[in-house]
């Protein structure tokens, strides 16, 4: 499919150096289109939307909050750290404001895994179903998040 000069110009933002001194994209080499096709199309098998995703991932790092840079248990079998850095970062799709550097440590305890995101993930999964380039350090499997956060689809 071809790209939208909107969907260029984000892909530029990804860069290297633009926004992060690593960008968004990884190693991955396919148009920023193709990236979003490819991950509608996982997060349409596992059952689920991108809200669904997000939601999850807010409700989680919003209980977190509570343990101040702490792991702290959260029902039914996680712990949860929210960890802050200084400063912010703007959407490198441009939407208007810009994110503070939150990162959240989901243990599942029952599944034996973790996972980490920010609150820029949480606002690209909704906004814009991007979930960051193949071999990007913040890269989040949809399926991992879905199997990790047992994000569950509108029934």
């Amino acid at each position: 499919m071809k790209q939208s000069p909107q969907l260029q110009k984000a892909q530029q933002n990804m860069r290297p150096g633009v926004i992060t001194r690593d960008g968004f994209l990884g190693k991955d080499t396919r148009n920023l289109i193709d990236i979003l096709i490819d991950d509608e199309a996982e997060v349409q098998r596992l059952g689920v939307t991108h809200s669904d995703i997000a939601e999850r991932m807010i409700e989680l790092r919003d209980a977190g909050m509570r343990g101040l840079g702490e792991f702290i248990n959260v029902e039914p079998h996680y712990e949860v750290r929210v960890d802050s850095v200084r400063g912010k970062l703007p959407c490198p799709f441009g939407d208007p404001g810009i994110f503070p550097k939150t990162n959240t440590t989901v243990r599942n305890l029952k599944k034996g895994r973790e996972i980490t995101y920010t609150d820029l993930n949480i606002h690209m999964i909704m906004a814009h179903g991007f979930y960051e380039g193949r071999g990007s350090g913040f890269r989040l499997e949809p399926s991992d998040l879905v199997e990790v956060l047992e994000v569950e689809g509108e029934k």
